[in-house]
C-alpha cells in the first residue's frame, strides 16, 4: 500500500494517548493487520493520521489533537460496547 499510513495509539484511560507504533507501506499494512488479529478497532482518517504520524513513539499526542482523539476512543468504546473504566473482558468474550 504505497502512501498509506497508520498510526497506533495508546491510552490507559490515566494520561493522554501515545503513539505506541506507526509507519507507511508494508510498515502501516502490518500495523492494521496485528489491530485486525487482535481485534482492535480501526478507524481510518488519512488527515489525523498525518498528523499523528509527526508525534514522536511512545510520546503523549499534542494537546491540539486531544478532541480528535477522544472521539475515535469513544468511537471504539461503543464498538466494543464499554464504557471507560470497564475492566478489560476475558481474552475469548465477545465484547
Amino acid at each position: 500500500m504505497p502512501g498509506s499510513i497508520a498510526v497506533s495509539l495508546h491510552y490507559d484511560g490515566d494520561t493522554a494517548p501515545t503513539v505506541s507504533a506507526k509507519g507507511e507501506g508494508e510498515i502501516a499494512r502490518r500495523i492494521l493487520e496485528i489491530a485486525t488479529e487482535a481485534d482492535i478497532p480501526i478507524y481510518q482518517d488519512k488527515q489525523l493520521a498525518m498528523l499523528l504520524s509527526c508525534v514522536d513513539l511512545d510520546t503523549e499526542i499534542p494537546p491540539a489533537l486531544y478532541v480528535a482523539v477522544a472521539e475515535i476512543i469513544a468511537f471504539a468504546y461503543r464498538l466494543k460496547d464499554r464504557v471507560p473504566g470497564d475492566p478489560k473482558p476475558p481474552p475469548d468474550s465477545d465484547r
